[in-house]
């Protein structure tokens, strides 16, 4: 062994020992313990009572709710057949109905929707607290569907077998108990089922097995065709149905990022010959679709990561593999989605932050056309329907609310459906693109929306907002409770697109991955610093906000750079980088972060962990942590623990914990409109005195 294994490896042993003599706060983890469920009601009485009696509470709340629950929403469409299928909240249906109308109704904007599923009556029948997690029909004639149910919002369902001409689940049909898994119909009476089987979880909490269940027949009897290892990430298995044939896929994920891929042919499971970290996408008309996220060598050739390929489907399954170029983004582009009608590949791409939409038709060859989108904003892919031409997409920017258009794929031109209400005077502002540079020379965009009055003092209050990872690009988008709550008020709003994010592609996230995660914030940094360098704003008028792993971001920075801060809202986040891989799904994120198990991935996981760095003696801003008792994605234990750490030390913080809401931290729009009046209410509160 190495003298430099054997130190890390004493340090991790020490660091370890350390760790558990001082963490007082491990019964925080035990999410329901009656001792922990007392502790998060008194620090929510406590936070409840201060940022509500605040003098604004009650109008941005208020202003909130009539937002969320607007009947000028947008209703989301999702394509089944010759039906618009749409979830729908609001004042009356405050759990949500799952509905739907015809595709023409729907484009015509007539209002005539079918109430399938009333999601408050169902929850009081079952005396559960239901959330609705979507639905998969059948194909053909999409009458019926497997609905996924959660209890309180998490990312554990049930799935019921559900009939859309009776409106009715159906009786002995098919059900599955609660996991983190689902299943995807083979035939009327046939599923592929990945869920736990009794047999036990991977060690994130996903399926370790795929097995296909025949109705009439026990769960437990189903036939197993395909077992990972407990260390795998999860195994899923899914299919596509069309006229010609049913594809039977199943993904073995080692990582996040990296994985096998089977298809199931003629009852034989194949495993194909790709790159371990390509993205199977989707099947287009017998070309297998696939997304490269590192250079591929093939045939001689050098295919360039970020670029889209196909493969003949018998091809690929005979091992004879004879890639064709959809598209290879430059530098400056990306890919962000793919999807696909009967005759068309739809690609949205990101070009310097700002979307681009193209179709794409095959005969031998791949021909690009772009289609008569907006520019200068995000394009979102909306429904498609994979029977005709027919697809559905958005498009917004900071100061242009939502817009949902409606196009047939064999031509170019679109139609718009509708629009939404703007809720606050877009024309007083403007929207600005800066670069700030990082520490190690990168350069990093952003973007500035503020009054077109903005005066350069130094003097006003700002809210940076970022995420850094998981390849997931920030984009610019309206969103009205920001602009009524925030910029209404007199604030700025700033968007940065660091590392770790998928803003130019693959390489973009992985200059973020593990060893080098210092440099998605020395990004973060950079930025805040470029703020105050313009005199945008001060360090006591600028806050951050960031959820998830961007509350991993704002754990950094007000344990890295509390100088550069005055307010910092930290919603579900990760903060103990060392228990993360053991609670919940945080094993499955180790592609990202490393192994702090492993001494020379804690060396540097150490160096920024937030609930490790909290130190006595700092002048920390007060934070406003925000989490959910039913998140069983990222543990509540890690605001838990780090509010208890900070208070311990005499620290001021602010914690609000949601009893339901799952990851999202909210499950109504009643909730929705609390958790924002919270989190604007404390920005201006800290910000704007």
């Amino acid at each position: 062994m190495k003298a430099k294994t054997i130190s890390l490896l004493i340090i991790s042993l020490l660091s370890m020992t350390t760790f558990a003599q001082e963490d007082k706060y491990l019964w925080l983890e035990e999410v329901e313990n009656p001792k922990a469920l007392e502790w998060v009601e008194g620090w929510n009485k406590k936070s409840l009572e201060t940022i509500k009696g605040q003098p604004g509470y009650q109008t941005v709340y208020n202003k909130n709710l009539e937002i969320y629950n607007s009947d000028e929403r947008i209703a989301d469409p999702e394509i089944f057949g010759k039906f618009v299928y749409n979830f729908w909240q609001d004042k009356t249906n405050p759990r949500g109905i799952w509905r739907r109308i015809q595709v023409k109704s729907y484009t015509d904007g007539l209002n005539n929707w079918e109430t399938l599923i009333d999601l408050d009556k169902l929850s009081e029948k079952d005396g559960v607290k239901w959330v609705f997690k979507g639905a998969t029909g059948l194909y053909p004639k999409y009458e019926k569907f497997l609905v996924s149910l959660s209890k309180g919002g998490g990312d554990a369902v049930i799935v019921k077998e559900f009939d859309a001409n009776t409106k009715a689940f159906i009786e002995n049909g098919f059900y599955l108990p609660e996991a983190k898994g689902g299943a995807s119909w083979i035939d009327e009476n046939t599923l592929m089922v990945s869920t736990d089987f009794g047999a036990g979880m991977t060690t994130s909490g996903y399926p370790k097995q795929v097995k296909i269940w025949k109705r009439g027949t026990d769960l437990k009897d189903a036939q197993l065709v395909f077992e990972g290892a407990e260390t795998d990430m999860g195994i899923w298995g899914a299919t596509s149905l069309t006229e010609k044939k049913t594809y039977q896929m199943i993904s073995q994920r080692t990582s996040f990022y990296s994985g096998t891929n089977y298809f199931i042919e003629n009852g034989k499971l194949i495993k194909l010959n790709l790159p371990d970290d390509i993205e199977l996408t989707t099947i287009f008309n017998d070309q297998v679709i696939l997304q490269l996220k590192s250079d591929w060598d093939i045939n001689g050739k050098i295919i360039k990561q970020g670029s889209v390929v196909s493969v003949d489907y018998n091809g690929l399954i005979a091992g004879k593999i004879n890639p064709s170029l959809v598209i290879a983004p430059d530098e400056h582009s990306s890919v962000t989605t793919v999807s696909q009608t009967k005759n068309v590949l739809l690609v949205n791409m990101l070009n310097n932050v700002k979307s681009e939409l193209y179709k794409f038709t095959f005969d031998k060859n791949w021909k690009k056309e772009k289609i008569n989108a907006p520019e200068l904003g995000n394009i979102t892919s909306g429904a498609t329907d994979e029977n005709s031409d027919k697809y559905f997409f958005y498009f917004t920017n900071f100061l242009e609310p939502s817009t949902l258009y409606f196009g047939d794929a064999s031509a170019v031109d679109i139609k718009k459906v509708k629009s939404l209400p703007s809720f606050f005077p877009t024309e007083k502002y403007k929207v600005q693109q800066f670069e700030a540079v990082s520490k190690d020379g990168t350069k990093i965009p952003y973007f500035v929306v503020s009054s077109k009055e903005l005066k350069y003092n130094g003097n006003n209050p700002t809210l940076l907002y970022a995420y850094g990872g998981f390849e997931v690009p920030m984009l610019p988008s309206y969103n009205a409770v920001t602009g009524t709550a925030w910029l209404e008020n007199g604030g700025v709003y700033v968007l940065a697109n660091i590392r770790g994010g998928g803003e130019f592609g693959p390489k973009w996230h992985q200059a973020g991955l593990k060893e080098k995660r210092q440099r998605v914030y020395d990004d973060f940094h950079s930025v805040a610093e470029s703020l105050i360098e313009k005199k945008i704003t001060s360090t006591k008028k600028l806050g951050i906000f960031g959820g998830s792993n961007g509350g991993l971001l704002v754990g950094v920075a007000y344990t890295q750079r509390p100088d550069l801060y005055g307010a910092l809202v930290c919603a579900v986040p990760l903060l103990d980088m060392k228990r993360y891989n053991k609670l919940l799904a945080g094993a499955s994120w180790m592609a990202e972060y490393g192994n702090p198990d492993i001494p020379e991935d804690w060396e540097y996981i150490s160096k920024y962990s937030p609930y490790q760095n909290i130190k006595p003696g700092m002048k920390y801003p007060e934070v406003f942590f925000t989490t959910s008792t039913r998140d069983d994605r990222v543990h509540p234990g890690h605001a838990r623990k780090a509010v208890a750490k900070m208070d311990e030390l005499g620290y001021k913080v602010f914690y609000f914990e949601n009893t339901e809401g799952g990851h999202a931290g909210a499950s109504t729009n009643e909730q929705r409109a609390q958790m924002y009046a919270l989190i604007y209410t404390y920005l201006q509160m800290k910000l704007m005195e």
